[in-house]
């Protein structure tokens, strides 16, 4: 049994919610965003409060509830607030360079890589090592950070490489001078 999808979610100041024909629409100061709803749930609206409820009682339908709940979640967050993602690149002569929607990563290629912004997400360089991605979708943020982060990702030995914003990075020690007993 979904203990996430029987929570109830307090709608913020400012925002209006709809549930029409299986389709759950969002409008906050930040934007409009939509949500495609199981035909297995049900989402019941009041005053100030979203509940998901099944209505069948299945396995999918349990399984539906607590995903529902938790995009609607997202949603409520994202257009009241909008979400933030941090990106940092380590090396030598790494850096992040934001030109309007194009963001130029230089990560140890024998060439610059240009990287186009998606629609809705906004790149902000706080420095020449730093970007903050921000936008009220949630999942198009963190798909857009996690693209830029695998042109180079970390690597285990020196930490090079493009990392999320407070990223720990397990280190490996590498080889040892061998020790010979004899």
């Amino acid at each position: 049994m979904s203990r996430i999808g029987k929570r109830k979610l307090t709608i913020p100041a400012g925002v209006t919610v709809d549930f029409k024909d299986h389709v759950c629409t969002v409008k906050g100061a930040k934007g409009e965003l939509s949500l495609n709803v199981s035909p297995l749930i049900n989402v019941v609206i009041t005053e100030s409060e979203i509940e998901t409820v099944k209505v069948k009682d299945t396995k999918e339908a349990n399984i539906m509830q607590g995903t529902t709940n938790s995009l609607i979640l997202n949603i409520l967050i994202g257009v009241s607030e909008g979400f933030q993602k941090g990106l940092e690149i380590v090396g030598v002569g790494y850096r992040f360079n934001v030109q309007g929607k194009i963001i130029n990563v230089n990560a140890g290629f024998s060439h610059p890589v240009a990287v186009t912004c998606p629609e809705g997400i906004n790149v902000t360089q706080v420095n020449n090592t730093e970007i903050t991605l921000d936008g009220i979708d949630k999942q198009k943020v963190s798909k857009f950070a996690a693209e830029i982060r695998d042109l180079r990702r970390p690597e285990p030995y020196k930490g090079k490489g493009i990392r999320y914003k407070g990223e720990v990075i397990r280190r490996k020690e590498g080889k040892k001078a061998a020790k010979w007993g004899g």
